[in-house]
């Protein structure tokens, strides 16, 4: 089989490919720009992994003029920048020795053994300059049959990076078939190792939840995290029961990981998974417009029409209720809703402190009136 992206041809890559092999060493792209390729998905970041050392990668990039950037030469990772493009160029490694984190490696020149030390057989993939295909462990097949498959023994894949549990979740949520379920050993060996989540930084963590979340349809993959007890262990609290209706709510949507973070519920999510300030306020925003009963343009009104959107979104899905009649006409009335009373209108009677209470005051009596009171009527 053979990739046929545009991307593979691209000046820069080839010229990598080149630069190497015309050394006398092995060059193959690898990993998740093959992978997507042959599923007819986006390709972003090119991975090359080759037999050739870091020095001597960083050797033939100086000789050529191509500026390298020794970013995990300890790992056995350069970073070539050709035609503006960086490029990761990493040699073929096995791991020695594990921690459940990190793994230290020794560098081979045997790609089955680079291959056997990933963490499934559908990234166990590379490509030749010319896009064929080598599959030293039949993860062509299982790419084929949307089958997330780990490498050889799963507890052993999982015991090597505990994050590992989170990976296969998020793969299956992107790249697995939903009705053929997920592999057994897989699950049989994330649930006997759930305790070494507790080992994985909350950056580690949150960075895999947004990409989970982020697919077209997360829910199956949540839905078996829940069953295994892992979910309880990132949330505790959470529960995905609301994530399968908002999905289909959302239909037409892009999809939006913090509007499904927010139907999970939950304890300590902000912090559990490190939300950045913007993150942590649009959650607080749509939690608490979720267990509220304000209607369409009043929430338009206070935050917004995506705010609003969410919400609604996130309150039907909660409560097994149907959108409210209207709603996206309300929620645009009251996102382009303006007070009519100024602090002016109301000096010098209302001063400092009372001037600002009776303001939200009179707010609160218009909103509550679907901003129809007119300022005379405010005001008399």
């Amino acid at each position: 089989m053979r990739i046929e992206g545009d991307w593979i041809r691209a000046a820069g890559v080839q010229e990598i490919l080149r630069l190497l092999t015309d050394a006398g060493h092995q060059a193959y792209l690898v990993g998740g720009c093959v992978r997507n390729d042959l599923i007819g998905q986006p390709v972003a970041d090119i991975d090359i992994a080759t037999d050739a050392r870091p020095e001597r990668v960083l050797q033939l990039a100086e000789r050529a003029g191509i500026r390298a950037v020794p970013t995990g030469v300890d790992h056995g990772t350069v970073t070539l920048v050709a035609e503006g493009e960086p490029h990761e160029v990493t040699t073929f490694r096995r791991d020695v020795e594990t921690d459940g984190r990190r793994a230290k490696v020794v560098f081979s020149t045997d790609i089955a053994e680079d291959a056997a030390r990933r963490d499934f057989t559908m990234n166990a993939l590379y490509a030749d300059a010319g896009g064929e295909v080598v599959d030293p462990l039949g993860g062509l097949a299982d790419l084929t049959a949307r089958r997330v498959r780990f490498v050889g023994d799963a507890d052993a894949r999982i015991r090597e990076d505990f994050l590992r549990i989170l990976r296969f979740f998020r793969f299956h949520a992107w790249y697995g078939d939903p009705e053929a379920g997920m592999d057994a050993d897989a699950l049989a060996a994330c649930a006997s190792n759930a305790d070494g989540i507790e080992t994985l930084s909350r950056e580690r963590i949150g960075h895999e939840m947004r990409r989970l979340l982020g697919a077209p349809d997360p829910a199956p993959a949540v839905a078996a995290m829940q069953a295994l007890g892992i979910l309880a262990r990132l949330l505790p609290g959470a529960e995905g029961r609301a994530l399968a209706p908002l999905i289909a709510l959302e239909a037409g949507m892009a999809p939006d990981w913090v509007r499904r973070l927010a139907v999970l519920g939950g304890q300590g999510r902000c912090d559990a998974l490190r939300l950045s300030r913007d993150e942590a306020r649009r959650l607080d925003l749509l939690s608490e417009a979720i267990g509220s009963t304000a209607a369409p343009a009043e929430l338009a009104y206070h935050h917004g029409p995506e705010i609003a959107r969410d919400a609604l979104l996130s309150r039907a899905a909660v409560l097994g209720t149907a959108l409210p009649e209207d709603w996206s006409r309300e929620v645009g009335r009251g996102a382009s809703a303006r007070f009519p009373v100024s602090a002016a209108d109301l000096m010098p009677e209302y001063s400092g402190p009372a001037l600002g209470a009776r303001l939200k005051e009179l707010e609160a009596r218009w909103v509550a009136s679907g901003f129809r009171l007119s300022r005379e009527q405010l005001l008399t």
